[in-house]
């Protein structure tokens, strides 16, 4: 199963048994509207919500942090997806937040998984079929997770990272928010980045079109940031969700898989301790 999977292809694969289509949303906190009703008021047909506020660690105050391996199992179970299910991931925006399913499910070690080129705008720009209202209930099955804590870094990673230089950390926030000189769309949170971190803005992954650049020219922007396959990398924003955009990028452009910093900027940010920069 390709990571990228066009409309034409998902249109001639909707309504097979084996197939789980996700609209896997996400709204930033200063933004009109929601997940839950955008879900409701047009959706891909057969289409579920994958909700990262719900499959999420319930335990701490950070938003939708990776869950436990068992809470992710019995969720994505609920929602009918087992190791056997292959799994699509859209969202509404095009390319935000359909990456972040990509990355969890192949975090808990299921690797049929995909991100949808375009997202639902695209969908529907070419006049293919949406249905609204509640969604029915799936019907449940198993997952068995297999966890890959590779994929991820957390705080105590990234400290190492900033004090030791062993890794290049990828920012994936505007750079006004990188930069330190906008705000945080979430309140009470400085702007600015980690010590030697690069900024590379979610906004360079699409086009104008918002399909994904294609494999080499996401290299060059990759490159062009330092990240050219030498150092380990780890991606990370605001909240954890396009820092997952970074990392499908990379993969997508052939380089080694970076880990991910779930906590991002919402976590460094909020801590005392950690030390924060603002660009000249």
């Amino acid at each position: 199963m390709e990571m990228l999977v066009s409309t034409e292809w998902l249109a001639g694969e909707l309504g097979k048994p084996d197939l789980v289509v996700f609209d896997c949303s996400t709204f930033l906190p200063n933004e009109p509207g929601n997940k839950q009703d955008a879900f409701r008021a047009a959706r891909i047909p057969g289409a579920r919500l994958f909700d990262i506020d719900r499959i999420a660690d319930d335990e701490t105050d950070l938003p939708h942090m990776v869950p436990t391996p068992a809470k992710f199992a019995r969720m994505v179970g609920a929602l009918g997806v087992s190791n056997d299910t292959r799994v699509v991931f859209y969202d509404q925006h095009g390319l935000r937040g359909s990456p972040r399913g990509w990355w969890m499910m192949r975090l808990f070690g299921h690797d049929k998984v995909a991100v949808l080129d375009g997202g639902l705008p695209a969908w529907v720009k070419e006049g293919r079929p949406t249905e609204s209202g509640d969604a029915p209930a799936p019907a449940p099955a198993t997952f068995v997770p297999d966890f890959r804590a590779s994929m991820l870094a957390g705080i105590g990673d990234v400290k190492r990272i900033v004090a030791d230089g062993s890794a290049l950390i990828l920012d994936a926030r505007a750079k006004g928010r990188f930069d330190g000189t906008a705000p945080e769309p979430r309140a009470g949170l400085p702007s600015g980045h980690m010590p030697g971190a690069a900024n590379v803005p979610v906004s360079e992954m699409a086009g104008p079109d918002g399909r994904m650049k294609d494999p080499a020219a996401l290299r060059a922007i990759f490159a062009a940031a330092g990240a050219a396959g030498g150092k380990p990398v780890v991606t990370s924003c605001g909240s954890g969700v396009t820092a997952c955009v970074l990392a499908f990028g990379m993969v997508r452009a052939g380089l080694p898989e970076p880990a991910v910093y779930d906590g991002s900027w919402s976590e460094w940010a909020s801590r005392p301790e950690t030390p924060k920069e603002k660009s000249a």
